[in-house]
């Protein structure tokens, strides 16, 4: 071997290219370790919900009730609130009992839509009021708060039991009883929580998939941790708080994007307990349209990680709770961190399937599709199961599982910002989730107000998208079959994440190029 005089080493370059090959390798493993541990995690989960049974409901109530107020937070609903208020108006309460609080917090045509529902209502002898605050300080936490201690201009709630809607569910009319019933039978119950039913789960695969995810978190997760014994998360709506509750947990806060998840593990510090009754259905409008979800998921990722930011300390130094509740909380809380994974499992896309193509290492690249499925079964067991537990079929559920994983996936740029976000400190606004009264497949989104248009981050998922493809094409020709069906898997749910997210830009932009060649009256 001839070395050219200052020239580098041949030997050290090729050291150097195998040590680089071997990190970039043994990060790729860590990486699928961590989601290895997540889907036992996810295991442990489905074994506990099927350890016990689910809480039997007692009857309905009887005798005197007790004082029960109604909240129902509202941020520009136009389309929907009609229907919550007329849907509360018909739940079995004794009038004189119940106080309904519409905090209002619109600032468009939605306000007056429900002022007059409100003033039909009035009529009817029912007890409801607007409250309309000065400024949306809190958000969602502030008007909630603001509604339980009242103001100058209105009072405060009047309730020993405090229900809370949000502007997308249609209760039945049994709901508030089956509810307080339980409190009213067990006084160291803090909340009780209804499953989620879904109005519009047929309207598209997006609503299908999402329901599936709804019903995998309340059958399978909810049911779990309420069968060890572990924290439970109030859902921030369909369920009725004990108000004595909210107040030895320090009342409602907006430090965090998820009040509601802040509230229950704080109110469960203070000694209260949360019931889940899996058969109270609340039904609810699931979001239609790609931005509204994807606006929605990164809430709940953001929040939650904010949450362990807050509460761990807590869970960790509190007195009496046994280690495993402390490591669950932290497995809980901490349960979206897997999507900064997931999308640093995609960057490698390329970088892993050139290894392949120069030759290098290639026959430890052939076993990462498969390590990755492994990890993945767990998921789409709970993922079957939770359907399996609301009355689903087989043939109307396995369909849905591989777009459900794509999904997932697809989502991952924009959760892995979520929680860097909340992991670095970075505040930002509630952002509420649209939504339309799209209740029939034919029922369109196209054309309605509030739509959101995320152009930068949708180009970029596409992107990772088409890289992914590159990466499945390369695998093929290098027969690593599991790579190339996990690197498909990765670019279906990119794309399509992104194409969704841009078709609202996309519509605007043709309805704006239309009217601008029409002629001028």
């Amino acid at each position: 071997m001839r070395i050219s005089p200052g020239g580098p080493c041949p030997f050290l370059t090729i050291l150097a290219a195998s040590f680089m090959d071997f990190l970039l390798l043994a990060f790729l493993y860590v990486l699928l370790a961590v989601l290895g541990l997540h889907g036992l995690y996810r295991l442990t989960q489905i074994a506990a919900a099927y350890s016990g049974q689910p809480p039997k409901e007692p009857g309905r109530p009887e005798g005197e009730l007790a004082a029960l107020t109604l909240q129902l937070p509202i941020y520009n609903e136009r389309y929907v609130a009609t229907r919550l208020l007329q849907s509360c108006a018909a739940l079995r309460w004794p009038r004189e009992r119940l106080q309904i609080q519409v905090l209002d917090d619109s600032d468009d045509v939605s306000s007056s839509v429900i002022a007059d529902e409100v003033a039909a209502l009035q009529e009817q002898g029912i007890d409801i009021v607007q409250i309309r605050r000065g400024e949306r300080h809190g958000y969602k936490a502030g008007a909630l708060a603001a509604g339980l201690h009242g103001a100058l201009d209105f009072p405060p709630a009047r309730g020993e039991f405090i229900a809370i809607l949000d502007a997308d569910f249609v209760p039945e009319p049994d709901f508030l009883e089956r509810c307080a019933a339980s409190l009213l039978q067990d006084e160291g119950l803090g909340v009780v929580q209804a499953r989620w039913g879904h109005l519009n789960r047929e309207h598209s695969l997006l609503t299908r998939i999402e329901a599936l995810f709804l019903d995998a978190h309340f059958g399978i997760e909810h049911q779990a941790r309420q069968a060890t014994n572990q924290f439970l998360g109030f859902n921030g709506t369909a369920g009725v708080w004990r108000r004595q509750a909210i107040e030895d947990a320090g009342g409602w806060s907006h430090d965090t994007l998820t009040e509601d998840l802040d509230i229950s593990y704080r109110a469960q510090l203070a000694g209260w307990r949360i019931l889940y009754l899996h058969d109270l259905v609340a039904p609810a409008e699931l979001p239609a349209e790609m931005n509204a979800f994807k606006s929605q998921q990164f809430r709940w990722a953001k929040g939650s990680i904010e949450c362990a930011r807050k509460l761990l300390r807590m869970v960790w130094t509190a007195p009496g709770l046994r280690e495993s509740t402390r490591l669950e909380a932290c497995c809980h809380l901490l349960s979206n961190a897997t999507y900064p994974v997931v999308l640093l499992l995609s960057l490698l896309a390329l970088p892993i399937t050139g290894l392949a193509s120069a030759g290098r290492m290639a026959w430890p690249l052939r076993f990462e599709g498969l390590v990755f499925g492994m990890a993945l079964l767990p998921v789409l067991l709970q993922f079957l199961l939770g359907q399996l537990r609301v009355g689903r079929s087989l043939r109307q559920s396995l369909p849905l599982l591989l777009p459900a994983v794509a999904l997932g996936i697809g989502l991952s740029l924009g959760q892995s910002r979520a929680v860097l976000e909340a992991a670095f400190g970075k505040r930002s606004g509630f952002v509420r989730t649209p939504k339309y009264k799209l209740t029939e497949r034919t029922d369109s989104w196209l054309g309605k107000s509030y739509l959101s248009k995320g152009r930068l981050q949708s180009c970029c998922e596409i992107a990772l998208g088409l890289a992914c493809t590159c990466a499945s094409g390369l695998s093929l020709l290098h027969s690593a079959y599991a790579l190339a069906a996990m690197m498909l898997l990765f670019a279906a749910g990119y794309c399509w994440v992104g194409w969704a997210s841009l078709l609202p830009s996309l519509f605007e932009h043709s309805r704006a190029k239309r009217a601008s060649k029409s002629p001028s009256p």
